[in-house]
C-alpha cells in the first residue's frame, strides 16, 4: 500500500469521527434521546429533563469529556463494579504498554528503518511511496543496526512482563478488598448441585435433604429445587406486556384510544373497549400461569441450589467430590440469584457433553466460513489481482482517488461489517453449553470471540497472501518462524488501516449508539411506550474485550516490524479510555459481577502476543542474515513462559476462588446471620414460580403454589 492510500483512509475516518462526535454532542441534549444516551441515569432518576427549547441544544459541546475524566477509580468501582474497573484497567495497561513502545519505536526503530536501502525509494514522489520503507523490511540484510531491534525486543518484553505482574498483583488485591467489603451474598453460601440421582422411594428434594443432612450435618442449611419453567416464563412475559399496555391505556385521557380492533396490527377484528379486553386477558393469563405452576409440583429437574450456614461450608462442598460416581452429585459455584440463567438446568451430564462437542464443531465451521470475507478483503488490497478478477473495472480502478479508497479504506470496513455478526453467534453457542449464569456465558463467549478474532483477523489475513495453501507450515514446525517472518511484515499497512477503521471509527460510533437511536425513533413513531419494556443495557464484555486485545496483539507483533502503527494505536486507546468511562457512568449498568475474573484472559492473551512477537523476531533476524541475534532471541519465549507460569501459581488461584483465610475472617465478622439465613432459604426461587400480581387481585389466588424446600 502506498502512503497516499493510508492518508486517504485516515482522512475518511477522521471525518467520520468528527461527524459522530458532533452528532452525539447535539443528540444527547434532546429530551427524547435520554433513553438512548443516558438510560442508566434515567433508571436511577438522576437525569433532569428540560423540555423547554433553547439554542444550546443545537450547539455541540465537549463538557461530557470533562465529566467522564473526573471520577476516581473508587467512584467508578461504586458505579460499574469491579468488572467495570478491570475493563478500564485493560485500557490503561494498553496505554502504558504502547506509550513505552511508541517512544522506543518512533525515536529509535522508525528512523533506522527509513534510513535503510533494502527497498528502492523515490524521494521525489513521497506520497506514492510504499509504506514498507518505514518497516524493518527496508533495513539492509546483515546490517548491524538490526541489533537495535534485537535490544528493543528484549527491553519491550521486560517492560510488558513488569506491567503484567504489577497489574495482576493490583487486581488480585482489589478482588480480595472487594470481597472483604461486600455484604453477605447468597452465592457465597450456596453451591449448585446437578446430576442428582433419582430414587424410586423418595423425591429428588428428599434425596437432596437426606444426602446433605447426613454428610454435612453441622454445615447444611437448606436447598431449593430447580424446575423446568420455560413455558411459564413465556406466559409471564406476555402478561407483563399486557399489563404495561393496560397501564398506558388507563393513563391516557383520550377516550378514542380506549376503543380499537383486537385483530392483526389493530386493524382487523371487532372493535371493543380495550381496557376491559386487556383486563380480561390479563386475568386469563394469570390463571394460566397459576395452573402451569401447580402442574410443576413434584416434577423437579435433577438440580438444586444447596445453601450452607457459612462460606467455608459451601467451599468445602464445592471442592470435594460428593458421590462415588463422578457424574452424580456434581457441585459448582452458584451464581448470584440475579445472574442465574434458568433455561438449561434440565440438561443432563450427557447432553451438556454433547452440547460442548457440537459447539466445537460449530466454531470450526464458522471459522472456515469466515475465510470468504478474508479472501475478498485480501483481493481488494491488491489492485492487480482485482483487475484480473474484474477486468471490466480496469478503467475505474485507474482513477487515483478510487484506487486509494478501495485499497486503503474499503477492506477493513468490509471485514468489520462481517465481524459485527459474530458476537451474537458466540453468545448463542455459549448459551447451549449448559452454563447456569449469564456471567459464565459472557466469559465463555469472550474466550471464543478472542481466539476467533486472533485467528481470522490476524493469522488469516497475514497468511492468506503467502502461505495459506502451503502445507509446510503444518508439517514442518521449524518453518513457522520463517513463514511468519515473510508473511506478517507484508500486511502491516493493512492492519494500520484496520486500526484506523475498526478502532477509531467503531469506538466513536459506540458513543453515538446509532442502532439504539434508530430503534428509539422507530418505537416513538410506530409503537406506544407500553409495547416496549425499558431496560438499561450492560457492557458487552464478550465483544469489547477481544477487540481491545486484538489491537494489543497487533501492536506487540508489529512493535519492531512496523513502528508506524504505534501512534494510531495510542489514538485508539485514548479514545477508548474517555468513551468507555463515559458509557460506564451514564449508559451501562452491570447485570452481574464476576469479581474481575476477566483479567486472566487479558494476561494470557498478552503473553501469547509476546511469544508470537518472539517467534517472528527469530525468523526476521534469520532472514536478515543476522543468525546470532536470531539464536539469542530463542531464550526469550522460554523466559516469558516461565514468567507466565509464576504468575499463574502466584495470582490465578485468587481468581478461581477465595482462600479459606478470607472466608473464615468474613464468617467471623458477620456475627448476626440469622436474618440473612432466613432470606437465603428463598434467595434462589425461580422468578417463574413466584406469585403473580398483575391484575391486582388480593384473594387467595395470589398465594404462591410451590413453597421453598428446606
Amino acid at each position: 500500500m502506498i502512503l497516499s492510500a493510508l492518508l486517504t483512509s485516515v482522512g475518511i475516518n477522521l471525518g467520520l469521527c468528527f461527524l459522530f462526535f458532533t452528532l452525539y454532542s447535539i443528540l444527547r441534549k434532546q429530551p427524547g434521546n435520554a433513553y438512548v444516551y443516558a438510560p442508566r441515569l434515567v433508571a436511577e432518576g438522576k437525569l433532569e429533563q428540560r423540555n423547554n427549547f433553547n439554542l444550546d441544544r443545537l450547539l455541540p459541546s465537549t463538557s461530557w469529556v470533562t465529566r467522564s475524566w473526573h471520577p476516581t477509580e473508587q467512584e467508578l468501582l461504586m458505579r460499574a463494579g469491579l468488572d467495570g474497573v478491570v475493563f478500564m484497567r485493560i485500557i490503561i495497561f494498553s496505554l502504558k504498554v504502547f506509550a513505552f513502545a511508541g517512544v522506543v519505536g518512533l525515536c529509535a526503530l522508525l528512523p533506522i528503518n527509513y534510513m535503510g536501502s533494502q527497498i528502492v525509494i523515490d524521494f521525489s514522489d513521497f506520497t506514492n511511496k510504499s509504506l514498507e520503507s518505514f518497516s524493518i523490511s527496508n533495513v539492509n540484510d546483515g546490517s548491524q543496526r538490526l541489533w537495535v531491534h534485537f535490544a528493543a525486543v528484549y527491553a519491550f518484553t521486560a517492560f510488558v512482563c513488569y506491567l503484567l505482574f504489577v497489574e495482576y498483583r493490583y487486581i488480585s488485591s482489589k478482588r480480595l478488598a472487594y470481597y472483604y467489603s461486600s455484604e453477605p451474598k447468597p452465592d457465597q453460601f450456596t453451591v449448585l448441585v446437578r446430576g442428582i440421582p433419582k430414587s424410586t422411594t423418595v423425591s429428588l428434594s428428599a434425596s437432596v435433604e437426606n444426602f446433605f443432612s447426613e454428610y454435612y450435618p453441622s454445615l447444611y442449611l437448606s436447598h431449593y429445587m430447580v424446575h423446568h419453567t420455560t413455558k411459564i416464563q413465556k406466559l409471564i412475559s406476555n402478561a407483563d406486556k399486557v399489563n404495561r399496555r393496560l397501564a398506558h391505556l388507563k393513563s391516557t385521557q383520550k377516550t378514542s384510544q380506549r376503543f380499537g380492533h383486537v385483530g392483526f396490527l389493530g386493524i382487523f377484528g371487532r372493535k371493543v373497549d380495550l381496557v376491559e379486553y386487556y383486563e380480561k386477558k390479563l386475568e386469563d393469563l394469570e390463571d394460566n400461569v397459576r395452573t402451569q405452576q401447580s402442574l410443576l409440583s413434584g416434577k423437579e429437574v435433577p438440580a438444586a441450589f444447596v445453601s450452607f450456614k457459612s462460606r467455608l461450608g459451601a467451599a468445602v462442598a464445592l471442592h470435594v467430590q460428593q458421590g462415588e460416581n463422578p457424574t452424580e452429585w456434581l457441585t459448582e459455584r452458584a451464581p448470584e440469584p440475579e445472574d442465574v440463567y434458568w433455561p438449561f438446568f434440565s440438561a443432563s451430564f450427557l447432553s451438556r457433553w454433547i452440547g460442548n462437542v457440537v459447539v466445537v464443531f460449530a466454531c470450526i465451521l464458522l471459522t472456515i466460513l469466515f475465510f470468504i470475507p478474508v479472501i475478498i478483503v485480501q483481493g481488494l488490497t491488491n489492485l492487480d489481482q482485482l483487475e484480473t478478477w474484474f477486468p471490466f473495472l480496469k478503467g475505474v480502478l485507474n482513477i487515483t482517488f478510487v484506487s486509494q479508497v478501495i485499497t486503503g479504506y474499503l477492506p477493513s470496513l468490509i471485514l468489520k461489517m462481517f465481524l459485527y455478526m459474530v458476537p451474537p453467534v458466540m453468545i448463542m453457542l455459549s448459551s447451549i453449553q449448559g452454563y447456569v449464569a449469564h456471567s459464565q456465558i459472557e466469559k465463555s463467549a469472550c474466550n471464543k470471540m478472542l481466539w476467533f478474532t486472533i485467528w481470522n483477523i490476524f493469522f488469516a489475513n497475514a497468511l492468506s497472501g503467502s502461505v495459506l495453501y502451503r502445507v509446510s507450515i503444518f508439517t514442518e514446525p521449524k518453518e513457522i518462524p520463517n513463514t511468519l517472518a515473510v508473511a506478517v511484515p507484508g500486511q502491516a499497512t493493512f492492519f494500520i488501516t484496520y486500526v484506523v477503521t475498526s478502532g477509531w471509527t467503531s469506538t466513536v460510533s459506540e458513543l453515538l449508539r446509532s442502532m439504539p437511536l434508530i430503534s428509539n425513533y422507530m418505537r416513538r413513531i410506530f409503537f406506544t411506550i407500553a409495547d416496549e419494556k425499558f431496560e438499561v443495557p450492560s457492557l458487552p464484555y464478550s465483544s469489547e474485550i477481544p477487540n481491545i486485545l486484538l489491537f494489543g496483539l497487533l501492536g506487540i507483533a508489529y512493535f519492531f516490524l512496523s513502528p508506524l502503527m504505534l501512534p494510531f494505536l495510542l489514538v485508539y486507546y485514548c479514545l477508548a479510555y474517555i468513551i468507555y468511562r463515559h458509557q460506564l457512568l451514564n449508559v451501562y449498568s452491570p447485570k452481574f459481577e464476576t469479581g474481575g475474573t476477566f483479567w486472566p484472559i487479558v494476561h494470557n492473551s498478552t503473553v501469547f502476543s509476546l511469544i508470537l512477537m518472539h517467534i517472528i523476531a527469530v525468523g526476521i533476524f534469520g532472514l536478515k542474515k543476522l543468525p546470532l541475534a536470531s539464536s539469542l532471541t530463542i531464550p526469550l519465549p522460554i523466559i516469558t513462559l516461565l514468567f507466565n507460569n509464576y504468575c499463574r501459581n502466584r495470582f490465578l488461584p485468587v481468581f478461581k476462588g477465595y482462600p479459606a483465610e478470607c472466608m473464615i475472617k468474613k464468617d467471623r465478622s458477620d456475627e448476626a446471620m440469622s436474618d440473612f439465613h432466613e432470606k437465603l432459604i428463598t434467595a434462589y426461587q425461580d422468578p417463574a414460580l413466584k406469585p403473580v400480581h398483575f391484575s391486582g387481585r388480593t384473594d387467595s389466588y395470589n398465594a404462591p403454589l410451590l413453597a421453598s424446600e428446606t
